[in-house]
């Protein structure tokens, strides 16, 4: 009996290290403007199409397998605007993706700040974005839990800001917080 024990623990696969694969996760929300950039109250449905490398660099790392990693992000924003005058949003959008990992590997917190570029088929009003090409910056904060091998579902609250870096004038921008949730594979 002890024997088939211990044949049958040699055989059991090693636990994967979920935070060192590659990840592609697909998000959609709701967002809504906050702030004061602009008087249009904007309302907005992101779609975001996210790369996560594996393990750019280990934090910290305990004995039960808890650590804190960053890993590269790199999203293509594809946006719906559904109250404003504008109606689409489609860029690009880099960051860290700083995660903090239980020692389990089905569970994760992460925390990404970065930004990029991107157009839209701007108004030309003055509280609307004045030209196509815009910059973007955001800011997300959610969960991760895996619920089969190569799958995860995950979700938190997200900000971004749009703006033209002051390249038109007068130079209003969108403020927009709200929430996303979606699903990712590791592979």
């Amino acid at each position: 009996m002890k024997t088939f024990v211990l044949l049958s623990l040699l055989t059991v696969p090693a636990l994967a290290d979920e935070s060192d694969k590659w990840e592609m996760t697909l998000e959609s929300g709701y967002l809504w403007n906050v702030g004061h950039n602009t008087d249009i109250d904007y309302e907005i449905i992101p779609t975001q199409l996210t790369l996560r490398s594996p393990i750019a660099w280990t934090l910290w790392e305990d004995e039960a397998g808890a650590k804190i990693v960053v890993r590269n992000r790199f999203s293509a924003l594809f946006e719906a605007i559904t109250h404003g005058p504008e109606d689409n949003y489609i860029g690009l959008a880099a960051a860290p993706s700083i995660e903090y990992w239980f020692p389990s590997q089905k569970t994760s917190a992460f925390f990404s700040i970065g930004g990029g570029f991107g157009w839209t088929n701007s108004s030309g009003g003055e509280q609307g974005l004045g030209q196509d090409f815009t910059f973007n910056w955001f800011t997300q904060l959610g969960l991760r839990q895996k619920i089969t091998e190569n799958v995860s579902l995950l979700g938190g609250p997200y900000f971004i800001h749009h703006s033209n870096l002051g390249l038109t004038d007068p130079n209003p921008g969108i403020d927009a917080f709200g929430f996303t949730v979606g699903c990712s594979w590791t592979f």
